[in-house]
């Protein structure tokens, strides 16, 4: 699904995606109408543009997350401001490009995404991370009442652990796979399950969680 409020830039998105294969199940101009497509359109990923008539990315994020908490949102926004960025990760977006990124850049982006990757513009990642791990580092890490009891921590396998480590350090599912001798798809799994063990939906909670628990070290 594409939801940006330039209709030439949407029509032109929604166009690249067909002819690269991808099945553009609704596309939408406005921010409250895009939750309520994506609601019965279903898409696996949502392209979306930041800034939007009505209401903000953020608040679109927000809603879709509602209505399909698996659901892949990949920003496409002219806006890479570092604040712009960490909001809309911060809402739940998987992805964020800004729209100088090149057309066939763009489609690989929106393939990894579908896939389960996170996918930044240069640069951007390393930001995310970067603010990841100032707040795992803060001051209110690890407090909360005196003798409140630490919720179980599931247990994950020596390799989803393994797995883990890598992902909260910034590396896609290709690199993991080079890294570790597996295939994308073992990979692929190994993030699922310990998505399902955890509770967690998408790569950037997963992200926060391992760089909250020093696994990014």
């Amino acid at each position: 699904m594409v939801v940006d409020d330039h209709p030439m830039w949407r029509e032109g998105v929604a166009r690249d995606l067909t002819e690269a294969g991808f099945l553009v199940v609704a596309t939408s101009g406005e921010g409250r109408q895009a939750v309520r497509v994506a609601a019965a359109a279903r898409p696996d990923v949502v392209v979306l543009d930041l800034q939007l008539p009505d209401i903000s990315g953020v608040e679109v994020i927000l809603g879709l997350r509602a209505a399909l908490p698996a659901v892949r949102v990949l920003m496409l926004s002219a806006s890479g401001e570092q604040q712009s960025v960490l909001d809309a990760v911060k809402a739940g977006a998987t992805g964020y490009l800004v729209k100088s990124t090149a057309p066939a850049e763009f489609l690989e982006a929106v393939h990894r995404t579908a896939a389960g990757d996170t996918v930044f513009t240069p640069g951007l990642a390393g930001l995310v991370l970067g603010e990841y791990r100032r707040l795992a580092a803060g001051p209110g890490r690890g407090t909360g009442p005196v003798g409140a009891a630490e919720p179980p921590t599931p247990q994950l396998t020596e390799r989803e652990t393994e797995v883990l480590r890598l992902v909260a350090k910034g590396m896609s599912y290709k690199q993991i796979a080079q890294r570790l001798g597996l295939s994308h798809r073992t990979v692929q799994n190994h993030v699922q399950n310990t998505l399902g063990k955890l509770q967690l939906h998408n790569r950037v909670e997963l992200t926060r969680y391992a760089i909250e628990r020093g696994l990014d070290d």
